[in-house]
């Protein structure tokens, strides 16, 4: 499941990549992405926003694609064999050596520009930006009182590039309650939240697998996936929960996390 984190690698890889680079052939399945569009423009950068990649060309105009659940992008050199079936490509980009391929990325539009985007007008401060705005952040969260901690922290309007793994981790590792209002935690004690995500994420960027417990083994979470096993601080068995729209998973200890009281 791509979460800031694997974003910022893959446009990190895509940039290094493809900056500079002639698109010379394209193909798209997608209907808001023409392939006549792309063939023949120059691929200035690459670039994440929040969970989304974002092409720009030297011309101005931007390919927005967000992965979702599923997609994922893929650079293979010319004769490179490809890792996925070719049903499951959804945008090729052809430039000398490298070609781009994204399989089963739902959403991606190419636009006149950034500003064009309407979902990346309302992204909330980038955590991996280096320039993110963590009192912007702040605002917004605390704008929204009355919902639930572990729903505020997934609303990319809020703040962007928190998944579910870096939810339920790092809400644990603050001793937070996922199904508490956003009223019941102090300005502080959000900074001090959106600092250690931060820091979490900048250290997975190295990747490819998200630790939160400095391990590799199949203790990398402390309770993420792992429903019915005892805590690593208390022995409590871990609990799972689905939680705001979609149903997304939310796991807690219910020792170390105690629900708020009124």
């Amino acid at each position: 499941m791509p979460e800031g984190d694997t974003i910022h690698r893959t446009a990190r890889s895509m940039q290094r990549a493809l900056a500079g680079k002639v698109v010379l052939r394209a193909e798209s399945r997608m209907p808001r992405v023409p392939s006549t569009k792309l063939t023949g423009a120059t691929i200035e950068e690459v670039v994440a926003r929040g969970k989304h990649v974002v092409m720009r060309f030297a011309d101005g105009r931007v390919l927005r694609t967000h992965m979702q659940m599923t997609g994922s992008w893929h650079l293979y050199r010319t004769t490179d064999r490809w890792r996925r079936p070719r049903r499951q490509m959804v945008l090729l980009l052809e430039t000398d050596p490298w070609h781009a391929v994204a399989f089963n990325v739902p959403q991606a539009e190419l636009l006149r520009s950034e500003r064009h985007s309407a979902q990346l007008r309302r992204l909330g401060p980038d955590l991996l930006d280096p320039d993110a705005d963590l009192d912007d952040a702040i605002r917004r969260l605390t704008s929204e009182p009355d919902i639930p901690l572990g729903v505020a922290v997934m609303r990319q309007d809020l703040v962007s590039g928190i998944g579910n793994v870096y939810k339920s981790e790092l809400l644990f590792l603050e001793k937070l309650d996922p199904f508490g209002p956003v009223s019941a935690v102090s300005p502080e004690q959000l900074r001090v939240l959106l600092e250690r995500t931060r820091e979490l994420m900048r250290r997975n960027l190295r990747g490819p697998e998200r630790i939160t417990t400095g391990r590799s083994d199949r203790m990398s979470k402390h309770v993420y996936g792992r429903q019915g096993e005892p805590c690593p601080v208390c022995e409590t068995p871990i609990r799972m929960r689905r939680q705001g729209t979609g149903g997304r998973s939310t796991y807690w200890c219910p020792t170390c996390q105690p629900p708020v009281t009124p």
